[in-house]
C-alpha cells in the first residue's frame, strides 16, 4: 500500500473581482493501483459503514455489452481492499444499493411472469459473510410494459400502462416508490414510503388526483420520524386547453401521510418556476429553486418559498433576479442572453440558516454515430454551467455566481458533471478538465472537458461572500486513471469524500479531506 499525500499549492483567479486569495484546507490521498478483471462496468452504489466503504458495480460482457453480474468490493478506512465478492445476477432493472446496520442491500425491479405483476426485490446479504436472499417488499399486478422505469423524472408521460419511480431523501434514511398502473380501464397511482430497514411506513391512494394530471415528481423530503412525505415535482394536465401563453404543466408539492394529503400549487400569473427542491430543516419547510417569466424556460432567477409544514400554506414567497455579476460571469456583455436547462443538484445550510444552493445546465441532444457500414442515431448528454447561490435566512439572496463549464458525453456520466461539497459558509464544487481553463476575454474563463484524455481534478470554492478562486488538485502525475468525479461518497461527519478512479482494467479510490492531515508524506 502507498500513500501519496500534498497539498495543492496553485491558487489562481477566476475573476478579477476575487478578494485576496487563501490556500483551500484541502488535501488528498490515494490508495492502492489495484487490477481488475471487469473492464466494462458501472457504479451502482457507493456506501459508507463503519468506516468502511462498500462499492457495487455492475458489469458488462457479449456483443453487444449486456449486465453480466454485480461485483461488490468493500475497502477499510485506509482504502485497502479488504474483501469482494462476484454476485453472479444482472437483473434487468436494478435500481439502487444502500447499506444498514452491516447489510447490503440490492433494490431491483422485476416482472414475475408467474403472477403476472411488476415486483420491488431486495437483495440482502451480510457484508461479513456474502450470502444473498431474495424478498419481495411491493408486487403490483401488470402487463409487461417496454420501459417500466421513470428514468427520465423531468418530463414523465403515461402512456403505455405502467410507470414507476423511485426516490431516496438527502440523508438516505428512507425512499419512496411511486406506481402509476392500470386496474381494468381505471389508472391507478399509489405512494409507498420505506425506510431504510425495509419496514413500510406508509401506503397512500392518490389516484383521485390523476384524473385531471399526470405527476413527474422529481426531489422528496421526509420527516425524520418517517410518517410524513413531501413529495415536489411537475403535474401536467390532461384535459384543459391552453392559450399560446401558458404552459401544460405547474409545480406543485404534495404532503402525504397514511391519513390524507395536501397540495399546494406554484402557479402565480406570469411567474413560472423551475427545478424546485422542498428543504425540511428542524421541523420548518421551505422550497427553492428557479424561476421564468415566460414559459419557455428562460430563467430570471431564483425563487424562494416558506411554508406551514402540517397544512403547506405559503407563509413567504420571494423572487429574486439574477444579479448583474452573474450575467457578467455567465455572458460577459452579450445582449438578449437566455439561461434555461437548469436541474437542481445540491444544497447546503450553514448554522445560520443560510441556503447555499447549486444547479447544473444539463440537456439531451440527437446526433449520428458513424460507424464502418452503417450510421445510428445517437444521444449526447451536456453537463454546462454550475450556478450556485446564496439565499438568506428569510428567502433574499445575498449573490448569484456561474461557473462555465462545457463537457458532453454518451457514455458513463459519472465522469462527467460534478459534485458540490458545502462546509463552514462556502461551497466547494469537484470537477474533471483539461490541463488548464480557457480564457474567454474580460476576466472569464472556462472549463473544458477534459476526462477522456486528461484526468485533472479542480476544486472551485464559492466563499460566503461570493468569491470565487479555484485550483488543480489533483492531475495525471498523480493519478493516471480519469475519476468518477459526480459519484463520491460523501461523508459529511468526517468532512471527506472518496473518489473512485478506474479504466479498463486498473481501479484506484481517492480520499479528499478537509482541514490539515494528521500526518504528512511527501509524495513522488
Amino acid at each position: 500500500m502507498r500513500f501519496q499525500k500534498r497539498y495543492a499549492l496553485l491558487l489562481f483567479w477566476l475573476v478579477a473581482l476575487c478578494g485576496n486569495a487563501q490556500e483551500m484546507p484541502i488535501h488528498y490521498d490515494l490508495g492502492e493501483n489495484y487490477s481488475d478483471r471487469y473492464k466494462f462496468s458501472t457504479v451502482l452504489s457507493i456506501n459508507g459503514s463503519d468506516e468502511k466503504t462498500v462499492m457495487v458495480r455492475t458489469y458488462y460482457g457479449g456483443m453487444p455489452l449486456r449486465p453480466k453480474g454485480h461485483f461488490i468490493a468493500v475497502y477499510n478506512a485506509d482504502m485497502n481492499l479488504e474483501t469482494d465478492y462476484n454476485y453472479k445476477y444482472a437483473g434487468k432493472h436494478m435500481v439502487d444499493g444502500f447499506v444498514r446496520n452491516g447489510q447490503l442491500y440490492l433494490l431491483e425491479l422485476k416482472y414475475d411472469d408467474r403472477s403476472e405483476a411488476y415486483a420491488y426485490v431486495v437483495h440482502q446479504s451480510p457484508l461479513h459473510d456474502f450470502n444473498f436472499t431474495e424478498r419481495t417488499i411491493l408486487s403490483v399486478p401488470s402487463k409487461t410494459v417496454l420501459n417500466p422505469l421513470a428514468v427520465n423524472k423531468y418530463n414523465r408521460n403515461f402512456g403505455n400502462g405502467f410507470s414507476t419511480a423511485t426516490f431516496f431523501n438527502d440523508d438516505r434514511s428512507a425512499f419512496a416508490i411511486t406506481v402509476h398502473h392500470r386496474e381494468g380501464k381505471a389508472e391507478k397511482y399509489h405512494m409507498y414510503l420505506y425506510g431504510t430497514d425495509l419496514k413500510q411506513q406508509m401506503v397512500y391512494d392518490f389516484s383521485d388526483q390523476i384524473v385531471e394530471k399526470n405527476y413527474a415528481f422529481e426531489n422528496i423530503a421526509v420527516s425524520k420520524d418517517l410518517k410524513t412525505l413531501y413529495l415536489m415535482g411537475k403535474a401536467y394536465f390532461k384535459k384543459r386547453r391552453f392559450d399560446a401563453k401558458e404552459r401544460r404543466f405547474q409545480y406543485e408539492l404534495v404532503r402525504v401521510t397514511n391519513s390524507g394529503h395536501q397540495t399546494q400549487e406554484f402557479n402565480e400569473g406570469g411567474r413560472f418556476p423551475e427545478a424546485l427542491k422542498p428543504l425540511l430543516s428542524d421541523g420548518e419547510l421551505t422550497a427553492v429553486g428557479f424561476y421564468a417569466d415566460r414559459k419557455d424556460k428562460r430563467y430570471n432567477g431564483l425563487v424562494y418559498f416558506k411554508l406551514d409544514a402540517k397544512t403547506l400554506a405559503l407563509q413567504t414567497k420571494k423572487y429574486n433576479p439574477f444579479s448583474e455579476q452573474f450575467m457578467l460571469d455567465k455572458f460577459g456583455r452579450e445582449v438578449n442572453a437566455e439561461i434555461k436547462n437548469l436541474i437542481f443538484k445540491d444544497v447546503h445550510i450553514t448554522e445560520k440558516k443560510e441556503i447555499l444552493f447549486s444547479a447544473e445546465e444539463y440537456f439531451v441532444t440527437t446526433g449520428n454515430d458513424i460507424g464502418d457500414s452503417s450510421t445510428r442515431k445517437v444521444e449526447n448528454y451536456h453537463y454546462n454551467d454550475i450556478v450556485c447561490a446564496k439565499l438568506a435566512a428569510d428567502g433574499t439572496m445575498e449573490w448569484a455566481r456561474n461557473i462555465n463549464k462545457t463537457e458532453v458525453t454518451r457514455g458513463d456520466e459519472a465522469y462527467a458533471s460534478y459534485t458540490a461539497f458545502g462546509k463552514d459558509d462556502s461551497m466547494y464544487f469537484f470537477i474533471n478538465s483539461g490541463e488548464h481553463p480557457q480564457k474567454l476575454g474580460r476576466n472569464r474563463i472556462i472549463f473544458k472537458q477534459g476526462y477522456s484524455k486528461n484526468p485533472n481534478m479542480f476544486v472551485i470554492r464559492l466563499n460566503g461572500s461570493g468569491e470565487m478562486d479555484y485550483q488543480k488538485l489533483i492531475d495525471d502525475k498523480e493519478v493516471r486513471l480519469p475519476i468518477m468525479v459526480s459519484r463520491p461518497l460523501i461523508d459529511k461527519e468526517r468532512g471527506q469524500l472518496l473518489f473512485y478512479a478506474k479504466r479498463g482494467s486498473k481501479k484506484q479510490l481517492v480520499k479528499v479531506g478537509f482541514g490539515v492531515p494528521k500526518t504528512t508524506k511527501e509524495g513522488k
